[in-house]
């Protein structure tokens, strides 16, 4: 018979905060909270669930932290400004969320995140997962690229560069590209032109474009030279890129289901539209 200790049983919890004089208040209070109670056990390494507190670009930072580790891990956010999309918790709510959690049955809610696979010209192949958004583009010049949809060339694309996006991330640099506002539950991906270049000789479709979870996007450049490639809140430079592909990740991003969850519909208006004039 294999002897229990308490951490055999106890919920593991990793506490990710940003520097802010806020931030740092409610993970201090959590910390001590944590720290003596034998539900919980205090582990960056190895978490079952992993407590982000700052907003939306905090989350991104550690669902980046842990990605390798996404099929045990469970994300819950406590926002220390403005409400987040990402985050179902204020900063005066600690001693709720330590309760939710003491009372926690596993449940969760889950969102697709976006497989990212760039290839090339010297058989290099990086692979990398984004929570939100990616982004190719080219450092010099009009990017020309060929726009492949789930193996039908779709468009020759000409102008700054293309996005791909989450559900969940289409609500950041996808909107203020005029894309839509996708509920994250659904399991699709979402493809944006960036300043596209359309006259009588070249034309785009010049709207965003919803792809279903079954199809993927091929970038394929017609032009040699350097691209930038952002992941998420990460930006790297590549010369020579042979394609990218975009599709949906076989895993997801889980989120602890709270009694206090606050609705997709809920953040969009708070984020954009807020209460109406009277």
């Amino acid at each position: 018979m294999t002897q229990m200790n308490f951490t055999d049983r106890a919920t593991r919890v990793a506490i990710i905060a940003n520097g802010k004089y806020q931030s740092k208040r409610v993970a201090s209070k959590l910390f001590a909270a944590f720290k003596h109670d034998p539900d919980f056990y205090l582990s960056k390494k190895d978490p079952d669930i992993v407590i982000s507190i700052g907003g939306d670009g905090m989350l991104l930072s550690a669902f980046h932290m842990y990605e390798k580790q996404l099929d045990k891990v469970r994300f819950v956010g406590v926002h220390t400004g403005h409400l987040g999309f990402y985050t179902d918790y204020r900063d005066f709510e600690v001693d709720t969320l330590i309760n939710n959690l003491k009372n926690d049955k596993g449940e969760q809610i889950s969102y697709p995140i976006l497989k990212v696979t760039i290839t090339l010209e010297d058989g290099r192949v990086i692979r990398a997962r984004a929570l939100n958004e990616s982004t190719i583009k080219r450092i010099e010049k009009t990017m020309v690229a060929d726009v492949v949809i789930n193996q039908v060339v779709f468009e020759r694309f000409r102008g700054d560069g293309i996005l791909v996006s989450t559900p969940t991330g289409s609500t950041a640099y996808n909107k203020s590209l005029g894309g839509a506002v996708l509920h994250p539950t659904i399991e699709a991906l979402q493809l944006t032109e960036i300043s596209s270049l359309n006259n009588r000789v070249y034309r785009t479709l010049g709207s965003s474009v919803i792809i279903p979870k079954k199809d993927a996007i091929e970038i394929v450049p017609k032009r040699v030279g350097v691209y930038t490639i952002s992941i998420d809140n990460k930006t790297v430079h590549y010369k020579n890129v042979t394609k990218i592909e975009y599709s949906i990740d076989e895993k997801s991003i889980n989120f602890v289901s709270t009694p206090s969850h606050t609705s997709f519909w809920e953040r969009v208006n708070d984020a954009f539209i807020g209460e109406p004039e009277h």
